[in-house]
């Protein structure tokens, strides 16, 4: 498009310098000059940015639409009716937009910044990343900084790592440099390396706000919500109307159990953006934890009428557990699932929640298949390798043995404040938690992951072909390193503790993979193995989707090895460390709850209270699977709902080996 000449050219200028401090005169000055020179591309530009600014991006879309169906090569009309269609919160428009901007214009690293953005809002975070790399290698000008760029848009990342890691050894301050190391590492799941990298980054420029989101994410991810709310918030202090920063101030608030302050800030976002079909489905999730059911339900099916082709959404009404599919939600499934455009993201969740309404309706067979196909799918993505649970376990057993504990006896940190709950996902760990947690002295929390991540640093294991240094690595430790990590476990999960109450459960199953440090570092410490019949537990994974980890649950023949090398590991510490461990068996606690109870709280060295017994009235915040059944008395109807299933169990009997038939014996090892 050439530029304006003469008077034109002297009114589209004065309109310009108008649009940042007066929109409204700008957008006056575009209307004379329409009236001059009808359909002139430059005058309607200014009228949809003006239009805009002054907070009417639908009057904005609407100049903008017939902008570029005049001007389709124009990259300048594409720019503005994206910004104005993310205005309105029409995410998947916007995204469309500045899919055809970049198009036009692919050597312009803001539409790319703009699409990841968008893409991100959607919850597609792999797109996010890839439009988001091709920013940051169109972002640098600098040779070497475009090379590696480039090949991190390719996913070349041990090249991109190398290039840029040559760049700061010539450069140490080059914040873009570090800024792309900082997006490799997070890639690569090293979150304390890419955390480390993005404080940097902000010391050299504390006013480098895409650094800031960056670094708030990667504190996110690592469960430090109340550092990525600091962030978030200083982000919030320039921007306050940013969509991006406010869903990422609820999901903080949401990590820190702030669930009534979390709901607030996502109302608040979707008054102002409705058309984010992730964010209502977000919403629900926080509803559905503070037990507002049928609130979740409605934010659910929101999301569905913006997006029906999230399968997550779909997903999020099934994990309910007490919600049940309509016949149209049934066709609805199945219409989705028949697309052929379909992320395997969004499959796999259609094929959970379709495998859920099938079993609902009685059609077990076609429930199975639906089952294994959603799982199947997943278990693709995933590098989980059953071989190394096995000899991370054995490794456990040998460090273990009596004189070990016996010569550290006395040392870690004494405070008796945790109460870990620990097993496999799906065996009762919920109801036992809800038990203790309606007692007075005693406050739930979540499944905390501040065990696991201690582990993982100690195991100091950059790679996947690595082996871990843990659990040989804690001989190693002084007492005053193992007080110093029980201390560090109280600390990081202080901000979780709300009641004032001196117990509080650490309800992370997978803790008990770290029985052995925990004894090391928090002798005091509690610790209840739930567990439940291995076809019951292991089935009831498998029908289950989690959001993240229980990499063993998408194959029946991986969780049958995963259950039994639990069971081998808790005998080995009943062998070595005799009562340390209480175990409540699922199908007791169900059959005689008081007994069940009362023996629980004496083991915590507590005395019996009702409430305990009353555990459905407790209204505090579930952030579980079972959320919606702790909420109601002790149920049994879901205890034999694998045998509905049995047909199609025999890889899981097979892995199981003598486990299964040796059940509930503890002390029995495969």
């Amino acid at each position: 498009m050439s530029e304006p000449t003469g008077a034109v050219a002297t009114a589209i200028a004065h309109a310009r310098q108008l649009m940042s401090q007066r929109p409204d005169l700008a957008e006056a000055q575009a209307g004379e000059i329409l009236k001059a020179v009808p359909g002139h591309p430059e005058a309607l530009l200014l009228a949809g940015q003006a239009r805009r600014l002054q907070g009417d991006p639908t009057g904005a879309q609407a100049i903008l639409a017939d902008l570029t169906t005049a001007q389709p090569q124009w990259a300048a009309g594409w720019h503005e009716l994206g910004l104005a269609q993310a205005a309105r919160g029409d995410h998947p428009a916007a995204s469309a937009t500045f899919v055809r901007l970049t198009t036009l214009r692919p050597e312009v690293a803001e539409g790319w910044r703009l699409l990841a953005e968008q893409r991100r809002l959607m919850g597609d975070s792999a797109g996010a990343d890839a439009a988001f790399a091709q920013h940051l290698a169109r972002a640098a000008r600098d040779p070497q900084l475009v090379a590696a760029g480039a090949a991190l848009v390719d996913g070349r990342l041990s090249m991109a790592e190398a290039t840029l890691r040559d760049i700061l050894k010539a450069r140490p301050t080059d914040v873009a440099a570090i800024r792309m190391l900082a997006e490799i590492a997070t890639r690569l799941g090293r979150y304390e390396d890419a955390e480390a990298l993005l404080a940097r980054c902000l010391e050299l420029a504390p006013t480098f706000a895409p650094a800031r989101q960056n670094y708030a994410v990667v504190l996110y991810r690592q469960t430090k919500a109340a550092e990525a709310l600091a962030e978030v918030e200083a982000l919030l202090a320039q921007d306050p109307a940013n969509p991006g920063y406010r869903n990422l101030q609820a999901a903080a608030l949401g990590q820190l159990g702030e669930y009534p302050r979390a709901i607030a800030v996502y109302e608040a976002l979707l008054a102002d953006y409705p058309l984010q079909p992730k964010a209502w489905m977000s919403l629900g999730h926080a509803l559905k934890t503070v037990g507002r059911q049928g609130d979740a339900i409605d934010a659910y099916r929101k999301a569905l009428e913006l997006a029906p082709q999230m399968g997550e959404a779909w997903w999020s009404l099934a994990n309910l557990k007490t919600f049940r599919f309509e016949a149209t939600d049934l066709a609805a499934i199945c219409a989705q699932l028949a697309r052929g455009d379909l992320s395997d993201e969004d499959r796999f969740h259609l094929e959970f929640a379709l495998g859920k309404a099938l079993e609902d309706a009685g059609d077990y067979g076609a429930s199975f298949a639906a089952y294994a196909q959603g799982n199947a799918l997943r278990r693709k993505s995933l590098d989980y390798d059953a071989d190394e649970t096995h000899r991370a376990m054995l490794r456990s057993r040998a460090l273990f043995t009596p004189d070990f504990l016996a010569a550290r006896a006395g040392q870690g940190c004494e405070a008796p404040d945790p109460i870990f709950i620990l097993g496999l996902p799906r065996a009762g760990s919920t109801l036992i938690e809800q038990i203790l947690a309606s007692h007075s002295m005693i406050e739930g929390t979540m499944e905390l992951p501040d065990i696991p991540a201690i582990a993982k640093r100690l195991g100091a294991r950059s790679r996947k072909d690595q082996e871990s240094a843990y659990p040989e690595v804690l001989a190693e430790l002084s007492a005053e390193e193992l007080r110093a990590l029980g201390e560090e476990y109280l600390e990081r999960t202080r901000g979780q503790r709300k009641l004032g109450r001196p117990l509080f459960i650490d309800k992370m199953p997978n803790n008990f993979a770290h029985v052995g440090l925990i004894r090391l570092i928090l002798p005091n410490a509690k610790i209840i193995d739930a567990r439940r019949h291995p076809l019951g537990c292991c089935f009831s994974g498998f029908k289950q989707h989690f959001a993240r980890g229980q990499g063993f649950t998408y194959d029946l023949t991986d969780l049958g090895r995963y259950y039994a090398d639990y069971v081998a590991l808790m005998a080995h510490f009943d062998a070595v460390a005799p009562g340390r461990v209480h175990r409540v068996i699922y199908e007791r606690m169900v059959a005689d709850p008081e007994s069940e109870t009362r023996a629980l709280l004496d083991y915590c060295g507590l005395p019996f209270e009702d409430a305990c017994l009353r555990f459905y009235e407790n209204d505090r915040a579930v952030r579980t699977a079972s959320s919606e059944q702790v909420r109601r008395p002790i149920f049994t109807d879901g205890l034999d709902q694998w045998r509905n299933f049995e047909p199609w169990l025999d890889p899981l009997k097979a892995a199981l080996g003598s486990v299964l038939e040796a059940y509930p014996d503890a002390s029995a090892t495969p």
